[in-house]
């Protein structure tokens, strides 16, 4: 999985775009350096744009374990993460929305970038 980092100032949102396959390594590496940037910026929001992902290939078992993993990485659950997704890989990040939401993150799914953006300014 590919992706670019951006930063809105004005809203204070770190805005990750993602192209290619989204697999367990890509996105372990991805939430890395979303988590240097958040803290570069001392911002807690963070748009996941994942509307060019072509393909979601993932292990369910290792999604059980990456919230976990990205706390460990010092991302804290206070921040707020909206991804958008196709229909086509829905599925997929509704159960990661609700793995996430588990251990107290406000993480949420969106089908545009719009509502996901209002969301988080809320």
């Amino acid at each position: 999985m590919e992706w670019t980092t951006s930063f809105l100032p004005d809203e204070q949102i770190v805005v990750i775009q993602t192209s290619g396959v989204a697999d367990g390594t890509g996105s372990l590496e991805m939430a890395k350096g979303l988590a240097k940037t958040m803290i570069q910026h001392q911002a807690t929001r963070c748009l996941i744009d994942h509307s060019g992902i072509s393909s979601v290939s993932s292990d369910p078992v290792e999604m059980l374990y990456r919230p976990r993993k990205v706390m460990a990485m010092g991302v804290p659950s206070e921040i707020k993460i909206a991804a958008v997704v196709l229909p086509a890989h829905r599925e997929h990040f509704h159960f990661l929305e609700a793995l996430y939401q588990n251990l107290g993150f406000l993480f949420r799914t969106f089908g545009d970038r719009a509502s996901a953006i209002q969301w988080l300014t809320e």
